[in-house]
């Protein structure tokens, strides 16, 4: 099982990358997120990878980071997500967000990735839910932990902006956005944020 590869990045498209590894040339299938994250060609890249096996092929998939793919895993265990279908899920939304997504069953958040419809995205919330449920580790992978942040620095709110992004997604006006969130604690989980400030809106979390 190849799990990492280090080596030259030698060609990148938003969905495949090339990497030289001691001369053996590796072609990884990557997310958006992925490709947006790669160095330029001829530099170093080290992608964490997960190999697929089929009678006729071998085909590795990469990630930029151990959560990304954890998250491509929990994907294609989804009955009817396949690799492509994963990528393009991870291609739309960080961890964070596609937490975000889930968490307030935005059905049509979902459905905005391309090949999701609308009983797709229902199955893959449905899922998920009990994923996330089980691995805070998914959603903390993108931001800092609690009492890491820089001295001098200001509290981490890409909590209130993932939740505010979801409330946009399922109708609500900017407005109503932030008036919903205003003066909630931003160190909460975006889950917590979320529930709280629908309530605000008079709709249940």
């Amino acid at each position: 099982m190849i799990t990492l590869l280090h080596g030259i990045l030698v060609e990148a498209t938003p969905s495949v990358a090339v990497i030289d590894v001691g001369g053996v040339g590796f072609e990884v299938g990557i997310s958006g997120t992925t490709a947006a994250s790669l160095p330029t060609l001829g530099e170093e890249c080290r992608l964490y990878t997960r190999m697929q096996v089929r009678e006729d092929a071998l085909t590795l998939f990469g990630f930029a980071t151990k959560e990304e793919r954890t998250m491509f895993e929990r994907l294609v265990a989804v009955s009817g997500v396949g690799p492509r279908l994963a990528l393009a899920v991870l291609s739309k939304f960080t961890v964070s967000q596609l937490y975000t997504v889930v968490m307030a069953e935005d059905d049509k958040g979902m459905a905005t990735v391309p090949g999701v419809g609308k009983k797709t995205a229902q199955r893959l919330i449905l899922e998920l839910k009990s994923v996330f449920a089980k691995d805070h580790g998914l959603l903390a992978a993108d931001v800092p932990a609690a009492g890491q942040l820089p001295l001098g620095s200001a509290p981490d709110t890409s909590a209130l902006d993932d939740a505010r992004a979801a409330l946009l997604s399922m109708g609500f006006s900017p407005q109503e956005a932030d008036l919903a969130l205003d003066g909630l604690d931003a160190s909460q989980r975006v889950e917590a944020l979320l529930g709280s400030a629908l309530k605000r809106l008079g709709m249940e979390a």
